[in-house]
């Protein structure tokens, strides 16, 4: 596979060196609006070609695949763009700002028959995984409640950066540049870890949104920092069960840190993932009775770069794909419809 990176900003780089560690793959060009960015990109990762436009790497055109680094407004337009021009693409999450501009993604998706991916991260965590497998085959009974939490603490320490001073995470608080706030940012993840863990798609959600005084005025710059950084919400899952879902940017003692316990009614299980590992564990059998939890063996899985990179060679349909993605972001609209109406939404 001759693979594209579009975007090369910072998260561009994990893509790079994960997809250049597989056999196969060969890394043909980088592009970026910044020439400055794109040229040390390449040079980083031996990269020869370099663009600064998507419409002149689309004209050379000799690759097969590329992989979305863009910023989250960016996705819809250039995603179209490579689709059209018959480009296998992965794309970082939010698949949109919106699921109306989502869902046009997932419907130009299904029409080219081209292989599409979310890069919904957590899929690589093992023991998300495992615990999947373990309630669909029915280990913790019928799921009843659910809790999940995404806790961040970059606007407390400086261990990401110092936001109040860096552009790169200054849109992330600012609506006007694009930014849905945590909910948008990290929302995304959280659902997916909690509705995939639990084997069941989220049918109604109530949500609460919550922008905290950062700065004088809250306005840095160009940039007003308006966009939401704490969100709580319910849920209601397809398979009965209630859910609680959290995140926060301002969770101190937190710097990355994913939690999911789905109990059912003959078990528990608990997933943790940070940034000093993943774990799971299980309440299960006679251990119900005594509240006793014990350590399970995950396994290991495949890297979503690893698995779009296979399904690129044998031209198979792959998840997280664009449409599961897109009622992702219906949800996520939805949470924000919640919040300014006080009421429940449907999905």
């Amino acid at each position: 596979m001759r693979l594209l990176v579009l975007g090369t900003g910072g998260m561009a780089n994990t893509h790079a060196e994960h997809f250049a560690a597989i056999d196969g793959v060969e890394l043909v060009g980088a592009v970026d609006v910044d020439p400055a960015r794109a040229k040390a990109f390449a040079q980083q990762h031996g990269i020869e070609n370099v663009f600064t436009s998507l419409e002149d790497a689309i004209a050379w055109g000799e690759f097969d695949a590329a992989t979305n680094v863009t910023p989250d407004r960016a996705h819809h337009p250039t995603t179209l763009a490579l689709l059209a021009a018959g480009k296998h693409v992965m794309c970082e999450k939010p698949l949109a700002e919106n699921y109306a501009k989502a869902d046009e993604m997932a419907r130009a998706a299904e029409a080219s028959g081209l292989v599409t991916m979310v890069n919904l991260t957590y899929r690589n965590v093992a023991p998300l995984q495992k615990a999947r497998e373990m309630v669909l085959a029915g280990a913790i009974g019928q799921v009843r409640h659910v809790e999940a939490s995404y806790l961040q603490s970059w606007l407390v320490s400086k261990a990401w950066g110092d936001w109040a001073t860096e552009s790169q995470w200054l849109w992330r608080l600012s609506t006007r540049h694009g930014s849905n706030g945590v909910l948008g940012d990290v929302g995304i993840h959280i659902l997916d870890f909690a509705s995939y863990g639990a084997g069941s798609d989220v049918e109604h959600v109530f949500a609460r949104l919550k922008a905290f005084d950062k700065a004088p005025g809250n306005r840095i710059g160009e940039y007003d920092l308006d966009a939401n950084d704490s969100f709580a919400m319910t849920v209601d899952f397809a398979n009965g069960a209630l859910g609680v879902i959290h995140s926060s940017r301002w969770a101190t003692g937190h710097l990355n840190e994913l939690r999911l316990r789905m109990h059912g009614d003959r078990g528990a299980l608990e997933v943790i993932h940070s940034t000093e590992g993943s774990s799971l564990r299980g309440c299960l059998g006679e251990d119900v009775e005594t509240a006793v939890w014990r350590e399970v063996d995950a396994g290991t899985v495949p890297t979503n770069y690893q698995r779009f990179a296979a399904a690129v060679a044998a031209g198979q349909k792959i998840e997280p794909g664009f449409r599961h993605a897109a009622e992702l972001q219906k949800v996520l609209d939805l949470a924000i419809e919640t919040e300014k109406g006080r009421c429940e939404r449907t999905v």
